[in-house]
């Protein structure tokens, strides 16, 4: 994917409403990646440099540039007036918004969504747990089956029909 991001990055350098770059989520770049929710790589992410979204379309360079070609400026603080009335609306009631209750806000979304997070990898953990013990328990039952001379007893059940078939 790399030579067609680069590609990528090439065909829209100089772009005055589209800008196409990458960032390095192992160095300086890191708590960059981190506000933005990227945990694997190669990541993609579109729109508000504030608010970027996840983007899941094709990987291949006439995906990407199909798709970089359709991006158009949106309902914004700074482009408000592509603001539908419900979107102004939203937008004017938030600039309201004194700048404690604002990062009040914020924060609380932000707590709101790092609890998702905890609660989501201690419940996969608690899985995880249970998958390991079924998938040991499992092997230990099969282990003592075998163990148990279920082999012999298909060999003489296969010998028993072969002299009855004999017969």
């Amino acid at each position: 994917m790399k030579p067609d991001w680069d590609k990528l990055m090439t065909e829209f350098n100089g772009n005055a409403k589209v800008v196409v770059g990458d960032v390095d989520c192992t160095a300086a770049g890191k708590p960059l990646c981190d506000s933005n929710g990227v945990k694997g790589f190669p990541t993609i992410k579109h729109g508000d440099p504030a608010n970027l979204e996840d983007y899941n379309g094709g990987r291949d360079f006439a995906a990407l540039l199909k798709f970089a070609q359709g991006l158009k400026p949106v309902c914004s603080p700074a482009n408000i007036d592509l603001c539908d009335a419900e979107g102004r609306a939203n937008i004017e009631q938030i600039q309201a918004m004194s700048v404690a209750d604002l990062n009040a806000a914020i924060e609380a979304g932000e707590t709101k969504m790092a609890d998702a997070e905890t609660l989501f990898k201690t419940e996969l953990a608690k899985l995880q747990a249970s998958y390991e013990k079924l998938n040991s328990d499992k092997d230990a039952t099969i282990a003592a089956v075998k163990a148990s001379g279920l082999g012999l007893m298909k060999s003489v059940a296969a010998s028993k029909k072969a002299a009855h078939d004999e017969l």
